[in-house]
Order: structure tokens, then C-alpha cells, then sequence
């Protein structure tokens, strides 16, 4: 009698949290009593796998933002560790979150334990000598970007190209293009992003502009999204400090929500952006970490984007503002901009509604979880 495949899965921000799930629900699939546990969220407990740290206490953003949680972060890792001792899990799959993740997949290849990395660390991006580490400790790359399986080939690293999961979620063809823009004025959606720390730093800056728009704009209306893994409570608070006497909605939960109804989004760089590519909305790109994380990393980034979206095109589809770039008054006028040249916003839904043919596919988290047991 064979012994059910014991995973272990780390997933530590919001994204990894709902990836994770979907892998956790196709290794079910094809391998019903499997034992899944490890570092997640609400999404992959809902699916079955065991959750022996939270993963809501261990996201953060940014070189110096991390110090203030390296206590939690330290003791997470102890927990990870022991559990890889004690449990010998099969096979080890990490999702991005590349500086935990590094050190849990050296903790397991001292014991011997595959490692499957999903959703490759931006090393193309910046710091490319970490290729050589994840060459030494990880068995196999499955990517989700169509540039990053010729990147890993080059250094001879074991990987195959999965499409991306977001097309699990979204058949293109039948989203929903958002709205004209009605008489009464545009509809812009603000993401803030699904870290805390995101939404104190960004979301003061996108209502100060909404501010601003309003008084060119007087018929404009505002959604902000507020992310599952975001306190309610602490957004609005937010709103009601900084939104003034514009009137704000607030939509919590999924995104999709105020893609729907909006006709311009200003949004966090992140995974959100993409989605909302693929629904055909354009979208301000913006982005702030603490001065002196952005010091370092504009030495070390290799590459001219930041938005997904504009890595894979190889240029700027959406406008990028980043640190000092991401004012209320730039975000405005790009805004101001984008809303009085219809014609601009139509080629850019073009471009976007595109994407959907560069990214490989439904299916990614199937293709995962067969390579994952083949690994096993």
C-alpha cells in the first residue's frame, strides 16, 4: 500500500494565496488523498491544504519595509524548517516570495527534498546573479511571463513555460469591455494594492489626486477596491482621512468588480494591472516604497518597465509613475490626459485585449500540478 504525497506549499503574499489554491485544487485532482500544508491564506485553506503559518502576517514590500517584520519573518521560517524535518514532505513547492522562499529551498535540499519553484522571482528584472542559487537549489522553474523560460534556458536551469494563471479565471473573449464613458463623467477605479503597507502609502496619494481631477473633472466618480486580504476598517479610515468631501465607494473583495465599471484605473504595480489588461481597461501605473529602498533598487533593476503589462509588449503600453513621479498632481494630468484623448484610450484597450495571445493559455495550475508529481 503506497503512502499519500505529502506537498509542502509556500505562498506568502495575497497572489501566492490564490495561485496556491488553484495548484492545491488540480494536485487534488489528480491526486485525491494527497497531504498539502504549509504558508498561505483563506484561498488554499478553503481547498484543503494546512496552514502552519498565515501568510497575511508575513507580506510586506520593499528593502527597508522588511525590517520592521523580520521577528515574525524569523519565526515563520523556524516553524517552516522544523516542519520540513519532521514531516519530510515529497516534494517543496514555492510560489515568488523569493527571500523566504530562497532559504526554505536550501533548508530542503539538505534533506534531500525536490523543490519546485512556480512563479519565478523578477531576477530578470534585478539581482540576475540569484540564477546561480536558484540553479544550485531548485529543480525545476515553472514560469508564467513568455520572456522568462529563454532567460532560465540560458543558464541552463531546468523549466518549463506553464502559460499564466490568471487565464484559469478569465476567458478574455467573454469579459466584459468596460463602459463608455457615461454623460454624467468617467468612472475611475483606485487600487491600492493587497498590502497593508501598500494601501497606507499609496492610497492617501490616489485620493489627493482624485482631488485634483475632480476640479477639471467635476462629473467624475471614484471606486477603490478594497483587497479581501485588506482590513476594511483601515481603508475607509483612509478614505474618510484623505478623500475630503468628494464621495468615495469602496468595493471590497474581488477586483473585477471595479473593472467592470470603470473606465480608466489608477493601480498599484502588481499582478492586478495585468488582470485588468485582460478585461481591456487602461491603466495608471503608480508606485512608492521608502526613499532609500528605491535608492537601491534603481541600481540593481536591469530592466526599462516595471508593469507587467509593458515587459511583455517591450514598451510603454500604460504610463509608469514611480516614486516622486507617483504625485497627486502627475497622476492627475496622466489621468486628465488619458480621459480628453479618446482615441488614445481606444488603442490602448487594443493593445491590452492583445495580451491574452502572448500569455500561453488556460490550464497553468494543471500543467503545474503535473510536473509537480512527476517530480515526486
Amino acid at each position: 500500500m503506497t503512502t499519500p504525497e505529502r506537498i509542502m506549499i509556500i505562498a506568502g503574499e495575497a497572489s501566492g494565496d490564490m495561485h496556491g489554491a488553484k495548484l492545491a485544487q488540480a494536485i487534488k485532482r489528480r491526486a485525491g488523498d494527497a497531504l498539502l500544508f504549509g504558508v498561505g491564506g483563506s484561498a488554499m485553506r478553503e481547498k484543503g491544504v494546512r496552514l502552519i503559518v498565515d501568510a497575511n502576517t508575513l507580506s510586506v514590500v520593499g528593502i527597508t519595509e522588511v525590517i520592521a517584520k523580520l521577528g515574525t519573518v524569523y519565526r515563520a521560517m523556524a516553524i517552516v524548517k522544523k516542519a520540513l524535518r519532521t514531516i519530510r514532505p515529497d516534494l517543496l513547492i514555492l510560489i515568488d516570495y523569493p527571500d523566504f522562499n530562497f532559504h526554505v529551498a536550501a533548508a530542503a535540499k539538505k534533506l534531500n527534498i525536490p523543490v519546485l519553484y512556480y512563479i519565478s522571482p523578477q531576477i530578470w528584472a534585478w539581482r540576475q546573479n540569484r540564477v546561480k542559487k536558484i540553479k544550485r537549489l531548485v529543480d525545476h522553474m515553472a514560469v508564467i511571463l513568455p520572456f522568462e523560460a529563454p532567460f532560465y534556458r540560458k543558464h541552463r536551469v531546468p523549466v518549463t513555460f506553464v502559460g499564466h494563471p490568471l487565464l484559469d479565471r478569465i476567458v478574455p473573449e467573454t469579459a466584459p469591455r468596460p463602459p463608455e464613458t457615461p454623460s454624467g463623467g468617467p468612472v475611475i477605479g483606485l487600487i491600492p494594492g493587497s498590502r497593508e503597507k501598500e494601501v497606507t502609502t499609496l492610497l492617501p496619494v490616489m485620493l489627493k489626486a482624485a482631488g485634483i481631477i475632480k476640479r477639471d473633472l467635476p462629473a467624475a466618480r471614484f471606486v477603490v477596491s478594497c483587497a479581501e486580504s485588506i482590513d476594511e476598517q483601515l481603508l475607509q479610515g483612509v478614505v474618510r482621512q484623505y478623500a475630503g468631501p468628494h464621495e468615495i465607494s469602496i468595493v471590497k473583495g474581488s477586483v473585477v468588480q471595479v473593472f467592470t465599471q470603470s473606465q480608466l484605473l489608477v493601480a498599484a504595480s502588481g499582478t492586478v494591472t495585468l488582470e485588468a489588461a485582460l478585461y481591456g481597461v487602461p491603466t495608471v501605473i503608480v508606485y512608492k516604497v521608502s526613499p532609500l529602498s528605491y535608492w537601491l533598487g534603481k541600481r540593481l533593476i536591469k530592466v526599462k518597465h516595471i508593469g507587467i503589462v509593458n515587459l511583455i509588449a517591450r514598451k510603454e503600453v500604460l504610463p509608469e509613475l514611480i516614486q516622486d513621479d507617483a504625485s497627486p498632481q502627475t497622476i492627475a494630468e496622466t489621468v486628465n490626459d488619458m480621459v480628453a484623448d479618446p482615441a488614445r484610450l481606444e488603442q490602448i484597450k487594443k493593445q491590452l485585449l492583445s495580451m491574452k495571445d502572448k500569455l500561453g493559455g488556460a490550464g497553468a495550475s494543471d500543467r503545474v500540478a503535473a510536473i509537480a508529481l512527476d517530480l515526486i
